[in-house]
């Protein structure tokens, strides 16, 4: 199986930030949010339980665009195997 070489990208990873210095940020935006920062600079791969997080987000109507967007950038770091 070959790893996932994606990184989170400079805009993800700024709207990232934005959110987590929030105070009204939910949990699961900031939990999106943390994730995508870990993995700036590292070729980590998002986690099967993240990802599944970020999934449910990307398909719900209840969450911003900026947390969709950051979903989604997650999805596109996991494992593809999954």
């Amino acid at each position: 199986m070959t790893a996932n070489k994606k990184v989170t990208s400079p805009q993800v990873a700024s709207k990232a930030s934005d959110i987590l210095r929030d105070k009204n940020s939910s949990a699961t935006a900031k939990s999106l949010a943390a994730s995508a920062l870990s993995q700036v600079q590292r070729s980590h791969q998002t986690g099967k339980d993240m990802e599944a997080q970020a999934s449910a987000v990307l398909k719900s109507d209840k969450y911003s665009a900026e947390s969709k967007a950051i979903a989604a950038s997650l999805v596109s770091q996991s494992n593809k195997a999954r």
